[in-house]
């Protein structure tokens, strides 16, 4: 008989409002809501800001489903080819393997929580993105360096950019 490993089981979780891990970048305080590590490798979720004129290049998952929630703004996703505008309470299902991007092309902030499924892709985000000591500083200007880390971190965590 061969023996197997299983991922920890699940965790009943109560995480209350910002107190989950928080990480700075350019757009701002991103928190983590609930990690691989909580839910057995199912999911990982995260609440991002979206500044105007911010959000990712276009870009794949190959390992990962993604999913939006719009909480607050509204956000113009990349779906394949198409460009959709969603405001508060839409919600965006990514396949993986489809390219997809977001940008907010309003004047006011956004806010969404993305799923990732299966979890994993949150280190990609601890390792690129800064531990935030103070969620309320502003956010860092270093948006190149951070595209620089994300194109050297992306294919250990299954991404692939568009260039």
């Amino acid at each position: 008989m061969t023996p197997t490993t299983t991922a920890p089981a699940p965790a009943l979780l109560h995480r209350p409002a910002g107190a989950g891990r928080t990480l700075a970048g350019p757009g701002g305080s991103s928190t983590f809501l609930v990690t691989g590590e909580e839910t057995g490798g199912a999911y990982f979720a995260m609440e991002a800001p979206v500044p105007p004129g911010g959000g990712p290049p276009p870009h794949i998952h190959t390992r990962e489903d993604e999913t939006f929630s719009v909480l607050e703004g509204h956000v113009t996703f990349r779906l394949g080819e198409e460009r959709i505008t969603a405001g508060p309470g839409a919600f965006v299902n990514i396949p993986r393997g489809r390219v997809h991007c977001f940008r907010n092309d309003g004047t006011l902030p956004a806010r969404l929580i993305l799923t990732f499924t299966p979890a994993g892709i949150e280190r990609f985000f601890a390792e690129t993105l800064e531990r935030a000591l103070d969620p309320s500083a502003p956010a860092p200007d270093n948006l190149d360096e951070v595209a620089a880390r994300d194109a050297e971190a992306a294919p250990r965590y299954w991404m692939v950019f568009i260039t």
